[in-house]
């Protein structure tokens, strides 16, 4: 399901649905609400562009960014906890 963002005339946003892990449990693919699958580099360029609802990126302690869904006191909808395709 794409989501509206709160802004008039932006573009609509895609909704992160599925996550493909490596055999360390780090997430390298992401499956969006369109179908389409990006890695993990092109899902933080979307979520920096505000393209994918629900997902920012931070600076994490190892200096490096990475992607998190945004905190909304819900543990269903964080990356890790999604369905693997």
């Amino acid at each position: 399901m794409e989501r509206q963002s709160s802004g008039q005339g932006m573009p609509r946003q895609e909704e992160v649905v599925a996550v493909r892990k490596n055999g360390d449990g780090d997430i390298v693919e992401l499956k969006l609400s369109s179908g389409a699958v990006v890695d993990y580099k092109a899902a933080q360029a979307m979520a920096k562009n505000n393209e994918i609802f629900n997902v920012n990126v931070f600076k994490g302690r190892d200096q490096e960014e990475h992607l998190r869904s945004n905190p909304d006191g819900r543990t269903d909808n964080n990356l890790d906890n999604l369905p693997l395709f």
